[in-house]
């Protein structure tokens, strides 16, 4: 499974689900926290952006994911990732720990996906 592709369509629901879970629930932003989420059983689910560079930096992200089980999403930018996220700066990647009221945009990106 590893990092899923999304269709252009559901890059717009998974911004928007991390910026819902960022207001109702609870994000980590960046590679070492997204890590340590993914790790320690708390990420509901990843995104990490395409475009970081090198390439290097996320890489062992959707392999952790998929070992614990966490789907794991690739979107276009960095940039649109840190600002669903709340951040004024691009991040690599950002994991929901908590979903607050995204837990059925969530449900919905799996199925549609999926």
């Amino acid at each position: 499974m590893a990092s899923i592709e999304v269709p252009k369509e559901s890059v717009d629901r998974i911004y928007e689900v991390i910026e819902t879970a960022k207001t109702t629930g609870k994000v980590m932003k960046g590679t070492n926290e997204t890590t340590k989420a993914i790790e320690r059983g708390k990420a509901k689910i990843v995104a990490i952006a395409k475009d970081v560079n090198p390439p290097e930096i996320i890489m062992h992200i959707p392999v952790i994911a998929e070992e614990k089980n966490v789907p794991c999403f690739t979107v276009p930018s960095k940039e649109e990732l840190g600002a669903a996220a709340g951040i004024q700066v691009g991040t690599g990647s950002v994991a929901v720990t908590e979903e607050g009221e995204a837990k059925n945009l969530i449900k919905q990106v799996l199925s549609q996906i999926k």
